[in-house]
């Protein structure tokens, strides 16, 4: 085949580039008032005392319960910075989610599922400064690394790590 391509187009939409072997994330939780900006990942090692600095900023901040975040979350957060070109803080709504703060939730609105990433370390609510909400919910649909809600009335982008989907 000449000045062709022996992969069809999904194929390539599918492959990323890889990521540097260092990295680093910066978040502000809008709830408890908390900064944390960290090396996460270094020479291509996750950094276990940088994760328990990010595990307790995205802990449950209504009962103070954590859990691990999912390594693979923080890389998504990574590439989204990445491609909106910003060095600014996550702002954080909502990480982790303790079975009984997503089950309040639940019978407070239709809008949380009882099943919901939060719950497994796999999802966070979030907001960038200077990034509108649009750009940021496209920035994160062209990523192509899981679920992507947008929630402008709440004034938050919900993105998470399960199967690819957009609502």
């Amino acid at each position: 085949m000449i000045g062709g391509s022996i992969f069809p187009l999904p194929v390539w939409a599918s492959i990323r580039r890889p990521l540097p072997s260092n990295r680093a994330l910066a978040f502000y939780h809008t709830h408890t008032d908390e900064r944390l900006k960290v090396v996460y990942c270094k020479n291509g090692h996750f950094l276990s005392s940088a994760l328990e600095k990010v595990n307790y900023i995205l802990r449950d901040h209504r009962n103070d319960d954590i859990r691990p975040i999912d390594t693979r979350l923080l890389d998504l957060l990574f590439r989204l910075s990445r491609k909106l070109g910003t060095d600014e803080p996550f702002h954080v709504i909502s990480g982790y989610r303790s079975p009984a703060t997503n089950a309040m939730l639940c019978r407070m609105s239709t809008g949380v599922a009882r099943k919901s990433f939060h719950i497994k370390g796999k999802a966070i609510d979030i907001r960038i400064p200077g990034a509108g909400l649009r750009e940021l919910k496209k920035a994160a649909m062209k990523l192509k690394i899981g679920g992507v809600g947008f929630y402008p009335q709440s004034d938050f982008v919900h993105v998470d790590v399960g199967p690819v989907r957009y609502w």
